[in-house]
């Protein structure tokens, strides 16, 4: 079976890094370190694990830093070659060593890719893992399989981006209703990230955000701050006009250019400027792209001792951080999902994913399939989805019956 691996060679990633530094993200395919190759489905590592075959896997900003040789020397240790890369899963259980009836062979699931301690048969499980923060795991290069903060970054696990399979444990595993279609499931992770930085924001009733950015990360951001947050104002900054429709049709109250965004906060929060920023500003900026000019941009219209919301992946940044030090503005990571305190409740992230991904119909946003065999046409579809009019490319192990778009 075919399958798409990426291999540590240093030569590929600087060639990728020049490539995609010259003709844009998502171009460096065919000199990068990702190859199209036989291969078949890793062994199951424990008791408790389970054999996933992938019917659709989606793209991530993530995967394309990492293909385009930009992603942070900070992952270096956590990250296992060779790797299959593709986190963002929608699959049907093969066989397990786990034999409970809900994961029968044909059960369709969707994959939370983190590795913390229980699937790394870590016992006691760290202190985050205790308190269901399985995004901090302290634990993801130890254990009983090779480091990988995710499956689609370890090399014992596998990944989405095969037709051979990929393997996790079963409490990596959650049932897919009948009622989502595999372009809604495939949405559930991206959305799941979505939520814990809607939940991180901490959005007081009838207050101003502001969201920058229009892609997967925005969208989804958009649409879990509409079903989980009452904001007064929902503000959107979106490069592309399509971008700008579907952040209006998920919820933003307004949407506009990026380079207008600081000037809807500036109007709603009834704001000067000086020095650069707003006198007021939004109470909470969410920044769903994660450059350097995005955290600037962030920290110029959030207000005094507002909060920053980090959602987009950064990498080394150079910024002045004066003006967060003097307006005592908190700047927060939001990373991955686990377990979140919804009221008096806690609950799943991917569990209030389903129900966003629903409600919102997600699966929309789902812009191209590819097979495998077209890989570099679709990283490149991907690297250019805003320019090209789409959103989430993903690749596609099996044609079958479905409804949704097709590349």
């Amino acid at each position: 079976m075919k399958g798409l691996v990426v291999e540590r060679s240093l030569p590929r990633f600087a060639a990728a890094r020049l490539v995609s530094s010259i003709s844009g993200s998502g171009t460096s395919a065919a000199v990068g370190p990702l190859r199209l190759t036989d291969m078949e489905a890793p062994d199951l590592p424990a008791s408790g694990w389970v054999r996933v075959r992938p019917l659709l896997a989606g793209i991530c900003g993530s995967d394309l830093a990492t293909l385009d040789g930009r992603s942070s020397r900070y992952f270096e240790d956590i990250v296992s070659f060779p790797f299959i890369p593709g986190h963002e899963i929608v699959g049907v259980v093969e066989d397990s060593t786990d034999g409970s009836a809900d994961l029968a062979p044909g059960t369709r699931v969707v994959v939370e890719p983190v590795l913390g301690c229980v699937a790394r048969g870590i016992d006691p499980p760290c202190s985050a893992c205790v308190e269901g923060r399985v995004g901090g795991c302290e634990r993801v290069a130890f254990g009983h399989i090779a480091p990988g903060l995710q499956i689609g970054f370890c090399a014992d696990t596998g990944g989405g981006w095969s037709q051979a399979g990929l393997v996790a444990h079963r409490t990596q595993l959650h049932l897919v209703p009948d009622a989502l279609s595999d372009s809604d499931a495939v949405m559930v992770e991206p959305t799941a990230c979505a939520v814990h930085a809607a939940l991180a924001a901490e959005v007081e009733p009838g207050g101003t955000v502001a969201v920058l950015g229009g892609g997967t990360v925005g969208l989804t951001t958009t649409a879990a701050l509409r079903q989980l947050a009452t904001p007064g104002a929902l503000l959107v900054g979106a490069k592309y006009a399509h971008q700008r429709a579907l952040a209006g049709e998920l919820g933003a109250d307004l949407a506009v250019t990026p380079d207008q965004l600081a000037r809807a906060v500036r109007r709603r929060s009834r704001s000067l400027t000086t020095s650069g920023h707003l006198t007021g500003g939004a109470d909470v900026v969410v920044d769903c792209v994660g450059s350097a000019d995005s955290l600037a941009q962030s920290l110029a219209m959030v207000r005094p001792r507002g909060r920053v919301v980090l959602v987009g992946m950064p990498g080394k940044v150079s910024i002045d951080l004066a003006s967060l030090w003097h307006r005592e503005v908190s700047l927060v990571g939001a990373y991955a999902y686990g377990s979140e305190k919804t009221g008096t409740s806690v609950r799943r992230t991917f569990d209030i994913a389903m129900e966003v991904v629903a409600a919102a119909h997600l699966g929309r946003l789902v812009s191209a399939r590819y097979p495998l065999e077209r890989f570099e046409e679709a990283v490149a579809h991907a690297g250019a989805a805003g320019r090209r009019g789409a959103v989430k490319v993903v690749f596609e192990m099996y044609p079958r019956s479905r409804k949704g778009p097709s590349s």
